[in-house]
């Protein structure tokens, strides 16, 4: 049941401060602090000011100023803080007209949804991402014009057996899926990470180590509405960075922090429904999938490049989507196969049946990466677009002449931000994302992050070149 403005001023008697959260485009989550006195009813309908000038992707600096108004269902009480604290989720609005801000991301999985509705199609779209992540013992880098370097501390892997603390068991590359301690190190962490979540009042489904040998690891929350999942996923990656913190270990959803060892990406499972009705399942189809969730896939397939833009948003998220560590780098589909782009998991039940989107990782912006995919499986069903025949077969050994008829994901983000240029039509439908959103968004990622990058020589670059 959704909590009233009545609830959470119950809920605020037990605390000293409230803390005021949203995010940028980019996707970071953002605050400030008040104390408690200040929260009433007037406070929910009035909202609070401040500079939108200094939030990445927002306003210039002669518009500065900038609303906020909280969301009265997203409240609870935050499991990390040392101090009592009411945590609130907040939407973006204009101060003069009041009216919803059009780079408010929230604001843009709050029309996906409404969207959705409007079309009459289903009800509902559920969501559930597995956002992998490495947890470290600690972690140094430097980048300045004349050095460039990072190092990693990790018990965990197979570099530090050679270390004179070690005491052996040590994870060796792609070994680490589901070890029992003292290989795995970080069952009783891991344990701290789903109290806090399950404390903060989201529902979890499970924990494990993974594949990658140092500290990679995925919690499973139970699935909800798009919206509410993005919140979920902003406390989730909160919780993590934090309980590490305050255990001495250090957290990151960096796609691809470690060479040759798996990278940590964020499966996006789907489904849409009516009613109590799961719109994906047909006993008789493919893996038990409806035509429905086929053209939905088909959405998917055609759109991925586009998508990716928005769900692997990163230069280094194109480190993790290579061939050889399991990462889904053709757009296909298939009920098996994990290098394909879009997996049917394997279960009989009608209400369990969904599609899963591999290519996603946690860097995304989890309000926009989960509404563009809703979008594109809503214009693969509207247009009614083939997905073609399932890939179960093994793609990587397929001979050189078929190998070459499967498209494979782009190497790189300037690539997909040319792809989202080029093709985003069915993110503007319903008004879900807006062209100034989008605009806004490719010009910070190619400046700040594909230029960047691009123009900075690495180290294995000195290794290759120096003595040329």
């Amino acid at each position: 049941m959704a909590k009233t403005v009545k609830d959470v001023l119950e809920l605020a008697k037990g605390v000293k401060v409230v803390d005021l959260r949203f995010t940028d485009l980019p996707g970071a989550w953002h605050h400030f602090t008040m104390p408690v006195r200040r929260l009433n009813e007037e406070f929910f309908t009035e909202g609070i000011p401040f500079d939108g000038s200094s939030i990445r992707g927002f306003q210039e600096i002669h518009e500065s100023d900038m609303l906020l108004k909280a969301d009265p269902d997203t409240a609870f009480i935050d499991p990390t803080s040392e101090t009592p604290t009411l945590v609130l989720s907040c939407n973006v609005f204009d101060p003069i007209s009041e009216e919803p801000y059009s780079r408010d991301p929230r604001y843009v999985a709050q029309k996906a949804e409404a969207y959705l509705k409007s079309t009459g199609l289903a009800e509902t779209a559920y969501f559930a991402p597995e956002a992998e992540f490495f947890i470290f013992d600690g972690v140094r880098y430097a980048s300045a014009p004349n050095e460039s370097s990072f190092s990693i501390q990790s018990e965990e892997a197979w570099w530090s057996s050679n270390n004179p603390e070690s005491k052996g068991g040590q994870n060796q590359p792609k070994r680490g899926y589901f070890p029992t301690a003292p290989t795995d190190t970080l069952q009783e962490l891991r344990n701290k990470f789903l109290f806090a979540m399950e404390e903060a009042g989201v529902p979890m489904d499970l924990h494990h180590h993974e594949v990658a040998a140092p500290g990679q690891s995925e919690m499973s929350m139970h699935f909800t509405t798009l919206t509410r999942m993005a919140d979920d996923l902003l406390l989730y990656k909160y919780v993590i960075k934090n309980v590490a913190r305050q255990n001495g270990k250090t957290a990151t959803f960096m796609p691809k922090p470690v060479f040759g060892d798996n990278g940590s990406g964020m499966h996006v499972h789907s489904s849409l429904w009516k009613g109590s009705t799961n719109l994906f399942y047909d006993e008789k189809g493919y893996a038990g999938l409806s035509q429905t969730a086929k053209y939905y896939i088909g959405g998917l397939l055609k759109h991925a490049s586009a998508l990716l833009a928005l769900t692997a948003p990163t230069t280094n998220s194109f480190r993790r989507l290579v061939p050889g560590y399991e990462a889904p780098v053709n757009i296909a589909y298939s009920q098996r196969n994990r290098s394909a782009i879009c997996r049917i998991p394997a279960n009989k039940s009608s209400k369990a049946k969904r599609v899963e989107f591999r290519a996603p990782d946690a860097t995304s912006n989890p309000y926009l990466a989960f509404s563009a995919v809703l979008m594109a499986g809503l214009d693969g069903i509207l247009n009614k677009i083939d997905p073609g025949e399932p890939q179960d077969r093994d793609l990587y050994e397929l001979p050189e002449a078929e190998k070459k008829l499967i498209k494979q994901v782009p190497s790189s983000l300037g690539e997909v931000l040319d792809a989202l240029e080029a093709d985003h039509d069915f993110l503007l439908k319903g008004g879900v994302f807006t062209p100034d959103l989008l605009e806004e968004y490719i010009k910070y990622k190619r400046v700040h992050e594909v230029d960047a990058i691009r123009l900075r020589p690495t180290p294995h670059e000195f290794v290759l070149y120096f003595d040329a």
